[in-house]
């Protein structure tokens, strides 16, 4: 059943219902299996889990600034020190001012105690606030660790990862709330720690003072404790619900309020579709917030009442205490005190607790991801191709039975395939949409590994070399291409230093050879134009120049190999001739693999591949494909005669699709 068709049987269920259940079974839907299985966890559990959270972003925090770390634990220790001082000292104060004689004399007495008092006090302040400084310099820097390790990783994975749903989901919990609960988990496991010590600074108070009174100063956070570990949990299972449903819900915001949808949602008057689809999501999550906050507010009412009678429980043993004469009333009152304060501190205590808990849950989700996410980085064995001349890094490319499948699908998109691609060789793909064609490419290239059959160059396993390193070898000119919002030289360079003379001229060179500089020219400040209309001064292109700059930005890599997929799907007529010479003129030298629906421009390649259903059913040049009279021909005749058919070419240009 569809997310949608879920979605509408669940708000007709509200209508009829106070309470309905909120889409399926939760152990029917894949990506509620962690749900399901964080609901049959128990608290102990979670909290044999969570001192090991907290040590794995300590160790965060320790390689962000051990100084900081070092500095807000230490004077957070010091400033407990002084809050047990200050309180035993306040015993002093009170024998003073409760024992026998006139009030001068006893304010007297008490005056050394009290100065004692007043120290203690004006030092924890600024102990703490010491303290609070160096926390503060701390969040950033996790901030920044945190990010880096994740983009590391989201930058580095295989693409069938991003192929992947399920990796897309994990993804989004690790972006969405994962990134931020690593900060936020090290400001609250301070805050536990803090509050930890002046809890302990209390229960020292009181345990000199009587030790009666401290099991029962601990009793009166277990209540409290209790409701917010389960509140904590609850909020995040709804969280984990709604994750599919919330990026659902961006996707809508998104075609809803982009410039780049705009016209088409008006041109199709898809408005009030968009919006019913929204809606459905919207209510979802609504009926899902009330029903949290119904049971988050029972489980505090509840922990509320048991606190409520812990506590009286608590002053009525104070009070028996007192009646029976085993405890003076001096102490009496330091001991209303202490407990103040370890009523204050157990507050802190089990909110940063809640808090850290919570926190921990959601960076638990980070940490499976980012392992994960180094379980799908392919690593070879650090080897890759030293080019004799700078241009050409491979003698032969070959691919051997390869078969390949994407996540989530069962048939296969290329299906036991073996090419050759020679050094030096136009070598062309073409087939029908959904043939394989690009799948092929993105094999070759290493961005996908086959599940099986090898592709290798010269002999060595493309497995077997460093990704990163493997693709410095390679250009690639993209029908699909990122609109990157940086300058027009940046589109061309991606990186490289614009400031080195070396760089300006051949991105100047790369812009005249793809027909780009046409397009630069006409730019406010030429190379410096900035290719985004979102910010001041910014510009926007067509699509046939764009095409042209990701043409710029293929020849810019002087690489061995120059991929090609669809490169001039949004030309017009001249300036795909143009863009043809030109890539002719460019591959001088090197390998160029050729995917293009238009095959009258492969006729002059050196060999073409023609594939079907994810197989090659031929290969050879153009007059032996012609002359088998196969699929090749048929396509190549059938877009031929579009432009020598007279009605064939009034109904257009005769493009036979190849995606």
């Amino acid at each position: 059943m569809g997310l949608w068709e879920r979605l509408r049987r669940a708000r007709r269920r509200r209508r009829t219902e106070d309470a309905p259940p909120i889409g399926p079974k939760l152990a029917e839907v894949r990506w509620y299996a962690k749900a399901v299985e964080l609901s049959e966890t128990g608290t102990l559990t979670m909290a044999r889990r969570l001192p090991a959270l907290i040590a794995q972003v300590m160790r965060l925090a320790w390689h962000a600034n051990r100084r900081d770390l070092i500095a807000t634990i230490v004077l957070n220790v010091a400033a407990g020190v002084f809050t047990a001082f200050g309180l035993l000292a306040t015993t002093g104060v009170l024998t003073a001012l409760f024992s026998a004689g006139p009030t001068p004399d006893r304010v007297r007495a008490a005056a050394p105690a009290l100065l004692l008092v007043g120290g203690a006090v004006a030092a924890r302040a600024m102990l703490a606030a010491a303290a609070q400084w160096a926390q503060a310099r701390l969040r950033p820097q996790v901030e920044r660790g945190v990010e880096l390790r994740l983009y590391e990783r989201t930058t580095r994975v295989d693409l069938d990862a991003l192929d992947d749903s399920a990796f897309l989901d994990d993804l989004h919990r690790a972006r969405l709330r994962g990134v931020d609960s690593a900060a936020s988990m090290v400001d609250h496991a301070v805050d536990l720690f803090t509050a930890a010590i002046g809890v302990a600074a209390a229960a020292g108070a009181l345990g000199v003072l009587h030790p009666v009174l401290l099991p029962l100063l601990l009793v009166t956070a277990l209540p409290e404790g209790w409701a917010a570990v389960r509140a904590a949990r609850l909020g995040y299972l709804t969280q984990l619900e709604l994750v599919e449903v919330r990026r659902r819900g961006w996707i809508m915001e998104e075609l809803m309020t982009e410039r780049r949808h705009a016209a088409e949602v008006r041109s199709f008057t898809v408005r009030d579709f968009l919006l019913e689809r929204y809606a459905l999501l919207a209510d979802h999550i609504r009926a899902v917030l009330l029903r949290l906050a119904r049971r988050q507010t029972l489980t505090q009412v509840y922990g509320d009442v048991l606190k409520g009678v812990a506590t009286a429980l608590m002053y009525t043993a104070l009070g028996v205490l007192l009646w029976r004469g085993v405890m003076p009333l001096a102490v009496a009152g330091t001991a209303v005190l202490a407990i103040k304060t370890g009523q204050s501190s157990l507050i802190n205590l089990v909110y940063a607790l809640n808090r850290c808990y919570e926190d921990g849950l959601y960076f638990g989700d980070y940490l499976s991801f980012c392992a994960e996410a180094d379980r799908r980085i392919r690593r070879g064995r650090d080897r890759a191709f030293t080019p004799a001349d700078g241009l050409t890094g491979f003698q032969e490319i070959t691919a051997t039975d390869v078969t390949f499948t994407y996540p989530g699908n069962e048939a296969p998109s290329l299906r036991e395939v073996s090419v050759r691609l020679r050094r030096g060789e136009i070598v062309a793909l073409v087939g029908e949409n959904g043939s394989g064609k690009t799948t092929l490419a993105k094999v070759l290239a290493g961005l996908y590994a086959p599940q099986h059959g090898r592709v290798r160059w010269d002999e060595v396993a493309v497995a077997d070399l460093d990704p990163e390193r493997l693709r410095r070898h390679i250009a690639v000119i993209a029908q699909d291409h990122t609109h990157w919002p940086m300058t027009a030289a940046d589109n061309i360079a991606m990186g490289d230093p614009l400031a080195d003379p070396r760089v300006a001229a051949a991105v100047r060179a790369a812009a005249a050879d793809s027909g780009a500089d046409e397009v630069v020219d006409g730019l406010p400040h030429g190379f410096d134009t900035l290719l985004d209309k979102r910010f001041a001064e910014g510009q926007e292109l067509s699509g046939g120049q764009w095409q042209r700059l990701a043409a710029a930005r293929g020849f810019y890599r002087r690489a061995p190999l120059l991929i090609c997929d669809e490169p001039t799907a949004a030309l017009d007529a001249r300036a795909e001739h143009q863009l043809f010479e030109r890539l002719r003129e460019h591959a001088d030298g090197r390998t160029v693999l050729l995917i293009t629906h238009r095959l009258a421009s492969v006729r002059h390649a050196d060999r073409i591949y023609v594939l079907d259903g994810g197989r090659v059913v031929a290969h050879g040049d153009h007059a032996a494909l012609m002359a088998e009279d196969g699929l090749y021909a048929e396509l190549y005749t059938l877009q031929a005669s579009a432009y020598t058919d007279p009605d064939r070419r009034a109904l257009g240009n005769g493009r036979v699709s190849g995606g």
